[in-house]
């Protein structure tokens, strides 16, 4: 490779999702560490800005979710599709780095080969949980699948896709190392009385749908423990007054805050928790929970015939097998979400037997360094260019 091309490595790197920007951050950094004169450009938010990334698409515009959002930011969308072709067959990067979103993404592969650009595609699509026909699409399009868990491995070796297991990238960024008491005091909570955490979700449609659900399950857990104190995490896309009006109509005396998520967790004695990559976090601190889930009868429906997993939360569907209890649709009854915070809280031996379980979950994923990992991919795949 001439001196002059060493000068300045271009990768073009695309995370269309506020997790995507955290990881693809993250991953940015480590691969500048041990590549100084790596420059990286694509699509990314404020997180992939700060590390160093030329953002020609904000990843805030690309982030829906759902059919019709889609079709409402389709221009976006499609304007950003094209800025991304016209580079990637005009002034070719040196590599492809896609992050999550398949729908775009692997459009975006077949565009990547087509230039003759390789394709190194981190946190792969969950084709283990639907769609697993598309495992040979993707065999056509991506030179390096990067995957996050150890059970996505042998869905690429299959068909003959080069995979590595790079560890879960946050494995490194939950780090807690205060006690429950200091965690709780930190808070402004009492520590010598229960703390139950309510989390509700990331977005508006969940809040809508699930907060109330949650409430409800707080007014009756409250009439049970009346010293019972509860947390709340505001998501970053959220207003404050989308959580407190739920939170005042139930008449529930709630401590919200934006801060220390992971401290949070651990001051917890329990968790109601929605579906999603924030169980992971619960389960990695080692707080037992309780996962809830619904969505629109219909979406349930076409989700049931669709979905080949026996498991919804993430940790779960690591362990293999039901560690935390799931409600989903209409078992998400207040009821039956304060019943089981109830065993949690009163059975001691319960409380300890998921934790147990936790601590295994953690263990799987235990080999920690993602980023790094991946950046050495990054490093590897330009070698063989």
């Amino acid at each position: 490779m001439s001196s002059e091309h060493m000068a300045g490595r271009r990768v073009m790197i695309v995370a269309c999702e506020a997790s995507g920007d955290i990881y693809g951050a993250h991953l940015v950094k480590e691969a500048t560490v041990l590549a100084p004169d790596l420059r990286f450009f694509g699509i990314g938010g404020d997180r992939m800005r700060e590390a160093g990334v030329e953002t020609l698409v904000d990843s805030a515009d690309m982030a829906v979710i759902g059919l019709v959002e889609v079709i409402k930011h389709f221009d976006v969308i499609a304007a950003a599709f094209l800025k991304l072709k016209k580079i990637l067959l005009n002034d070719r990067p040196d590599l492809l780095v896609l992050i999550d979103y398949p729908g775009f993404n692997l459009r975006l592969a077949k565009v990547a080969r087509k230039a003759g650009v390789k394709v190194l595609y981190y946190i792969s699509p969950q084709i283990w949980a639907w769609r697993q026909g598309r495992v040979r699409e993707i065999a056509s399009l991506v030179n390096h699948m990067a995957v996050i868990f150890p059970f996505e491995v042998p869905f690429y070796q299959s068909v003959g896709i080069p995979v590595s297991f790079v560890g879960h990238p946050l494995f490194d960024l939950v780090k807690v190392t205060i006690n429950r008491t200091d965690a709780a005091a930190s808070f402004g909570l009492d520590p010598s009385s229960k703390i139950v955490g309510l989390f509700p979700g990331s977005r508006r449609s969940e809040i809508q749908r699930l907060l109330p659900v949650i409430a409800a399950a707080a007014v009756l857990l409250k009439k049970q423990f009346p010293e019972l104190q509860f947390v709340l995490p505001l998501a970053s896309t959220l207003r404050e007054e989308e959580i407190t009006t739920h939170l005042r109509s139930a008449g529930l005396d709630v401590t919200v805050t934006r801060e220390r998520i992971h401290d949070l967790i651990r001051a917890c004695d329990a968790v109601i928790s929605v579906s999603g990559t924030v169980t992971l976090e619960i389960a990695l601190v080692g707080t037992p929970m309780v996962v809830i889930y619904k969505v629109s009868p219909l979406t349930y429906q076409m989700a049931k015939r669709l979905v080949k997993v026996d498991n919804i939360a993430l940790c779960n569907i690591v362990a293999g097998k039901t560690v935390v209890k799931e409600l989903i649709q209409d078992k998400a009854s207040p009821r039956n979400i304060a019943d089981e915070v109830v065993a949690i809280l009163r059975d001691h031996d319960y409380g300890n037997s998921i934790q147990l379980q936790l601590d295994r979950v953690r263990a799987k994923l235990e080999s920690g360094g993602a980023s790094r990992n991946v950046a050495h991919l990054i490093l590897s795949l330009m070698e063989k260019t």
